[in-house]
């Protein structure tokens, strides 16, 4: 006779029907309380005891964008199957979508809200340079799915057979450099362009930060408002873009104007030398930091590379998480009820994982690996377990252990430019000969003093 060992494991949940209410070990991080407020604020607490109430309809939806491969009865299932004790009753297709529906999306708009912002760490050196808060600006296409209502809102881009297969919105977001948490974000049709977008992003800009943004952000009318705000610019523009030399500096920048803001240029060349050879790229960055004594122009060219942080956070958002996949929702209410818990979900796994890197002095933010924090925030939701913290609060938990003891190497240096993310083959995505080798690189930075 074999032996046997049986293994046990206690949850604590809410009560009755509002039990399968829960995002597992994420659950503290948007507990009861908080969306119980937003739904009172916005109105959408149920009128009547319901088996599906407005707090549990919140946390299927977060809990959708954990399993967005899944449809939201399976997803349903991932939020049961560590209740097993329970007698719950298992909804409908047709329930669950019409809780999604009398829900609307203000509620997952005003939980975004309370918990967007720039997320405190202790590795200052990571999001800080000369205490200037690091941020930066871009925008993404996301896909949403091919239904009547949502091409009204979202219409397909022109192409030589009518358009594409699928219609697109644009997606802006502010985002903090190093711990890569979302301060803001905005999404509209394909044919509003990001430097709309980025005036609407300027409200969060204030004294003590720093924006950094790539070419398409040096417009002069853009650069105008963005500098309105406080916050100083590291932008990059044009490399034959025509600025008058007003005064040079002893560290090879210069001083010019744009329309009536004054800047600081800088032209580098930037080699990166490998095994395989040498990438040569020239740079010219624009600055509203104008002392070369307190903020050296070789110091702002390499911190310009920190830009791509925003490049890695849509990886995560469009790769990790939705895999690529078209976003589910069929009608605009619902595409912002679920973009909107996209942008939550994402935002408290970083907390998470910064809660983590935190916990150990000096180790950098970029050593977190999102991946395994989302893998296991699923596996903890599917147990049902850390739904309600103890007395004795553990800022970092199961999900911060795991993501510990999980730790990336150090950041490789990057050389390539942005490449194609999307091909008709998944194996492919970058195509067919790609090096995915490692190589030691030596990077050297040449201050142009040739205007």
């Amino acid at each position: 006779m074999l032996d046997q060992i049986a293994i046990t494991h206690t949850v604590t949940v809410a009560a009755g029907v509002f039990a399968p209410g829960h995002l597992g070990a994420l659950t503290p991080l948007i507990p009861f309380d908080m969306v119980d407020e937003v739904l009172a604020e916005t109105r959408r607490v149920q009128q009547r005891e319901r088996l599906l109430p407005a707090r549990v309809v919140v946390y299927l939806i977060l809990a959708g964008c954990l399993f967005a491969e899944l449809g939201y009865s399976q997803v349903w299932q991932q939020l049961t199957a560590g209740l097993s004790g329970l007698a719950l009753t298992e909804p409908s297709s047709s329930a669950l979508r019409q809780g999604r529906r009398r829900l609307g999306p203000a509620p997952l708009r005003a939980l975004f809200d309370l918990l967007r912002g720039p997320a405190a760490t202790a590795a200052t050196g990571a999001v800080r340079w000369r205490g200037l808060l690091l941020t930066a600006i871009d925008g993404t296409i996301l896909t949403v799915a091919d239904a009547p209502a949502v091409v009204a809102r979202y219409p397909k881009q022109g192409g030589n057979h009518g358009g594409l297969g699928y219609p697109n919105l644009r997606l802006s977001v502010l985002l903090t450099c190093g711990t890569r948490s979302v301060i803001d974000a905005v999404f509209d049709p394909i044919k509003v362009g990001e430097l709309d977008q980025a005036r609407r992003l300027a409200d969060n800009l204030k004294a003590g930060m720093l924006l950094l943004a790539d070419r398409n952000y040096a417009a002069a009318d853009l650069l105008a408002t963005l500098a309105a705000t406080k916050a100083d610019l590291l932008i990059r523009c044009k490399n034959g873009r025509r600025l008058p030399v007003i005064t040079r500096y002893r560290d090879g920048s210069w001083l010019s104007t744009i329309g009536t803001l004054r800047v600081r240029v800088i032209d580098a060349r930037i080699a990166v030398k490998t095994t395989t050879g040498t990438r040569i790229s020239d740079y010219r960055l624009i600055t509203t930091l104008l002392d070369p004594a307190t903020h050296p122009a070789g110091e702002l060219i390499t911190l310009y590379h920190q830009r791509w942080e925003i490049e890695t956070a849509y990886l995560e958002l469009k790769s990790s998480i939705l895999g690529g996949r078209v976003l589910r929702a069929r009608t605009p209410d619902g595409i912002d009820q679920e973009l909107h818990a996209l942008l939550i979900v994402y935002q408290i796994l970083r907390t998470a994982m910064v809660d983590a890197t935190d916990s150990r002095p000096g180790l950098d933010p970029d050593r977190a690996s999102f991946s395994t924090a989302l893998n296991a925030a699923r596996n903890q939701l599917i147990n049902a377990a850390g739904v309600i913290a103890d007395t004795a609060i553990d800022l970092i938990g199961v999900i911060g252990n795991t993501v510990l003891n999980h730790l990336l190497p150090d950041r490789r240096i990057r050389i390539k430019a942005r490449m194609i993310k999307r091909s008709n083959s998944k194996y492919q995505a970058r195509g067919p000969n790609i090096d995915r080798r490692s190589y030691h690189a030596t990077i050297n930075i040449d201050i142009l003093t040739d205007a």
